[in-house]
């Protein structure tokens, strides 16, 4: 059996419910200004449950998202402060191993390609958060790409840095062959493993979606797959500016549930496998128990 990397869990959601305060737009940003020892805490948390791969908290850091919310000039201020947070919980826990990655996500909003920049200044404005991060992180991490453009600038910027490129596609969950953009899988992966990645993956999208998509998408990547699901009952009500209190988590996709689907992509050739929203500590450290099981049996 080939070496399996345990992802985290998702980061929004939980901090929001460790901080106690409604959510905003921002909601992970405002949580990092005001608590920043939740962010590093949480980090430590899935450190502790397992995780061999944390993600800085730099998902709605994005030039356009903070310049629609009033916080533009605090740009770079908050994506050091993402860096920074992370490896203070590597620190604190005190593993070597564990890898930190970048964050490139959507820059306008999760789930909503149409409303994607132009090519230019998408290529632009990743590359403003690539030169930042790549000071800090040790993989580059595309994720919740929900078209071949955003995804193409995204992975190509992120090349750009000579770090190691993680590209994570979002699946339509209506239609498991199509991005969210309509776009067929099966392209996307022959157009975006024209840049050199080190990883493919899918992830932010309902686990029985993930799992519907898989053999396409296993069969079309030349290198190595993962995935990391999440855990809402549906997308369809988040809106651009709008906050998490819209959508709804599973209540049919605790630890075990999780990890039965995670297993599945396993025994189907993924090496990297994790969790995305609604997939807190408690999830992934059921899953370290099973991968450990598994790799015994």
């Amino acid at each position: 059996m080939q070496n399996i990397t345990l992802l985290d869990g998702g980061m929004g959601q939980e901090l929001v419910r460790r901080s106690g305060k409604s959510p905003t737009p921002l909601w992970s940003t405002t949580v990092m200004l005001e608590q920043p020892e939740l962010v590093s805490e949480l980090h430590a948390d899935f450190i502790r449950a397992g995780a061999d791969v944390i993600t800085v908290n730099a998902y709605t850091s994005t030039p356009t998202r903070l310049a629609r919310d009033g916080m533009g000039d605090q740009f770079e201020t908050l994506q050091i402060t993402a860096c920074q947070l992370a490896m203070q919980a590597r620190d604190r826990c005190a593993v070597e191993h564990v890898k930190i990655t970048g964050c490139l996500p959507p820059l306008v909003a999760s789930y909503r390609p149409d409303l994607a920049l132009s090519t230019d200044e998408t290529l632009a404005q990743y590359r403003r958060i690539c030169e930042v991060q790549a000071r800090y992180v040790d993989v580059i991490l595309c994720e919740t790409m929900g078209s071949i453009a955003e995804a193409w600038g995204a992975a190509t910027a992120g090349y750009e840095t000579g770090k190691p490129v993680w590209l994570a596609l979002s699946l339509d969950d209506n239609r498991p062959e199509y991005l969210r953009s309509g776009e067929l899988l099966s392209e996307a992966i022959e157009t975006l493993q024209e840049i050199p990645l080190q990883a493919l993956l899918l992830n932010c999208s309902r686990p029985e979606t993930i799992t519907s998509a898989w053999e396409t998408f296993r069969s079309g990547s030349r290198v190595p797959v993962g995935a990391y699901g999440n855990g809402f009952t549906s997308i369809d009500a988040l809106q651009p500016g709008g906050t998490v209190s819209t959508l709804e988590a599973r209540n049919d996709l605790g630890p075990d549930a999780y990890a039965d689907m995670a297993m599945a992509w396993v025994e189907q050739g993924a090496t990297l496998v994790g969790g995305c929203c609604e997939v807190g500590p408690s999830h992934i450290a059921c899953l370290r128990d099973r991968l450990q099981a598994y790799k015994a049996g």
